[in-house]
């Protein structure tokens, strides 16, 4: 029953959502109802439409999320296991966590055409931000002790920053991770919509150029339902590598 708790709320939200179309509260040409939604749906994973669309979106998430949080991940280290790696790297890094999606994507377009590398590294830069900040705040975190017995242990300093201060900043890297997730998601919708054949950005253009409101509807719900799906493996993923932490192994 607890697993099922958080979805009342969503589930109330449609319910009202579907009163209100009822009664005629809501425009059908601006928020059709739930059951046009749902039959859109249905509508174009029949003709081959939807599903394709899911999986290359999908693609794309998972290839610049793992560069993204590769690139996070190194430069998180560096900046929190070197005072020159900090100086290096973390004001160029505050500087682009400033920079909004909407001015980065002119630049991709014209460096990478609006192809599917421009796609990819937008996300990935949309995710390397939240998991160096993250990881970099993390190892600062790790108790210096442990740092101490490993070199009296005479450990290699790759060996230390793995075994002692990535690992100790997992919890934080994890977290920076859900973030990351979120980011990947808008920034995906981001360059979806340029220029785009494909993936979900591309039904959802074609359906605002043909006045199709339950459809856009639709690719709204779908993204969000996305990122609550990854997010949810993050949770899973927190309560299986941190079960020495009491509240998420009761998770």
């Amino acid at each position: 029953m607890s697993r099922l708790a958080p979805w009342v709320s969503p589930l109330l939200i449609v319910v009202a959502w579907a009163g209100a179309y009822e009664v005629g509260l809501l425009d059908p040409r601006v928020l059709p109802s739930p059951v046009e939604v749902v039959r859109s749906g249905v509508a174009l994973a029949r003709d081959g439409v939807l599903l394709p669309a899911l999986g290359t979106s999908l693609v794309r998430v998972v290839v610049g999320t793992a560069i993204g949080v590769a690139l996070g991940l190194a430069l998180g280290l560096a900046s929190g296991y070197s005072r020159l790696g900090e100086l290096v790297v973390d004001r160029p890094l505050q500087m682009l966590r400033a920079v909004p999606f909407n001015a980065l994507l002119p630049l991709f377009v014209i460096a990478f055409g609006v192809g599917e590398t421009m796609k990819v590294l937008l996300i990935a830069a949309g995710v390397l931000v939240p998991i160096y900040l993250n990881t970099a705040a993390g190892i600062r975190q790790v108790d210096p002790r442990l740092v101490e017995v490993a070199r009296v242990y005479r450990f290699s300093r790759p060996v230390v920053a793995y075994r002692v201060l990535l690992l100790g900043a997992l919890p934080s890297v994890l977290t920076g991770l859900r973030f990351a997730l979120a980011i990947a998601w808008i920034a995906l919708v981001t360059s979806e919509l340029v220029n785009t054949t494909s993936g979900l950005g591309f039904v959802l253009t074609q359906a605002q150029r043909f006045v199709r409101p339950e459809q856009v509807v639709l690719c709204i719900v779908l993204y969000a339902l996305l990122g609550v799906l990854t997010d949810a493996l993050v949770r899973l993923l927190e309560g299986r590598l941190l079960v020495w932490q009491p509240v998420l192994a009761r998770r």
